[in-house]
């Protein structure tokens, strides 16, 4: 029988690789989870998580800070980005991928926001899910970022570390969140995201990962690794 994961000793190296490498001079934490940082206590926190998390997908942080930034100053609220119009809030969001499509659903989203819920971001999946454009993947992170509330977050890099390391099986990441919730201790279910994520920019990496440098390597069977540094 396959013993289960050590959560407790791969969390614990995660956070302690989080923290040093958020040390040097030049290191980010990742978009999401620095502007939910930034706007810990502010009142329009889910709305910048839920906003910024949209122009994420499929696209680089550094594209999306900015992005988020520009979008963000001209529209700190639902009713502010209406005003702005659809042709505008693609030319604040631009290049983040899918530009366009983002801006149609940002207008309609925020549309559905101040008619069914005072303006407000929701705090309940299902009805972040009826959001356009919404998937699992943005409405757990803005329940876990912008309300503190469990989830478990799956994009790319949390999908790809989980199964090279072998801790799981499954061939999508919507497989990879149900897995997750049946293995992994609640306790780990917030964090997981913001340390995969960092961790699979940096050193995880989808080809050539950098596995000399691994914290977690004795928790790791680098299943699909062909290549490494």
């Amino acid at each position: 029988m396959k013993a289960e994961p050590d959560w407790a000793a791969i969390f614990k190296n995660l956070e302690k690789w989080r923290k040093d490498h958020l040390a040097k001079d030049d290191a980010e934490d990742t978009i999401v989870t620095s502007l939910a940082a930034e706007y810990k206590k502010a009142p329009e926190k889910p709305w910048i998580v839920l906003v910024s998390t949209i122009l994420s997908l499929r696209t680089k942080d550094d594209v999306t800070r900015l992005a988020s930034k520009r979008l963000l100053s001209k529209a700190p609220g639902p009713a502010e980005l209406i005003a702005l119009g659809a042709e505008e809030i693609a030319r604040l969001a631009y290049p983040a991928g899918f530009y366009r499509t983002k801006a149609a659903n940002l207008v309609k989203i925020a549309a559905i926001l101040l008619e069914k819920y005072n303006g407000q971001v929701p705090s309940d999946i299902d009805a972040l899910l009826n959001l356009p454009g919404v998937g699992r993947k943005t409405a757990n992170l803005v329940l876990t970022e912008a309300f503190d509330m469990y989830g478990i977050c799956v994009d790319i890099h949390v999908h790809r570390i989980c199964n090279r390391a072998g801790w799981i099986k499954s061939s999508a990441p919507e497989k990879t969140e149900i897995a997750l919730r049946e293995k992994l201790p609640k306790r780990y279910w917030k964090r997981i995201n913001g340390l995969l994520v960092l961790y699979g920019q940096n050193l995880c990496r989808p080809v050539s990962p950098f596995c000399s440098r691994c914290v977690i390597s004795e928790h790791c069977q680098r299943i699909g690794v062909e290549k490494k540094r």
